[in-house]
């Protein structure tokens, strides 16, 4: 796969923490049951849809309700999930055309986290062999969650407080045995704390 790019802010002395979701490439389409005209607005789906919470989505080809329809690249966040149910909490769809039928539930299936550990190394450049910190499952500042398909990078204020860079790069690795995959890379800017 190739890793994602992202570049961060560090507020030194301020707890930092990110949350990462892994998409396969194989697409999930479930058939919408419902809609509510309804703040926040609710999607009920005719089947299961293993949606996971937090997880971004498409609605396509939903009739009545053309509103809801994503258009060109726009996604949807699951916020509140049951089996059959999704919750858009950005999303008052009161003033929306009664929903009447069709459309389909779209995302990208996520790719199952079990059994995988990660770690997270922090250095000034990317040929420097000084690590200025490194995060891992082991310490617990990264979590990888199976149920929710998440894998949440924690770095507490008292670690950031000690950080003493400008600008440092960082990289992610998920290893699973001898199966490791870089999934995320970028640069880091420390923004300097005033209240100490």
């Amino acid at each position: 796969m190739q890793p994602a790019k992202i570049n961060y802010k560090i507020y030194q002395g301020s707890t930092f923490q990110e949350t990462f979701r892994w998409e396969s490439e194989t697409k999930v389409y479930v058939p919408i049951q419902t809609i509510t005209k309804a703040a926040p607005c609710v999607i009920t789906t005719s089947a299961n849809h293993n949606l996971p919470q937090g997880w971004r989505f498409r609605v396509v080809g939903a009739g009545g309700m053309k509103e809801i329809n994503s258009q060109g690249d726009s996604y949807y966040l699951a916020t509140s999930v049951t089996g059959t149910t999704i919750e858009i909490n950005q999303t008052n769809s009161l003033g929306y055309a009664a929903y009447t039928s069709g459309g389909v539930v779209e995302f990208n299936q996520p790719v199952p986290l079990a059994n995988y550990s990660a770690r997270m190394q922090i250095r000034e450049s990317v040929d420097s062999s000084v690590v200025l910190h490194e995060a891992t499952s082991a310490n617990y500042q990264i979590v990888v969650n199976n149920t929710n398909k998440t894998i949440q990078v924690t770095l507490l204020g008292s670690i950031t407080q000690n950080f003493d860079f400008t600008t440092a790069v960082y990289s992610i690795e998920l290893f699973n045995g001898n199966n490791v995959v870089t999934f995320a890379s970028g640069n880091i800017t420390l923004v300097r704390e005033v209240t100490r």
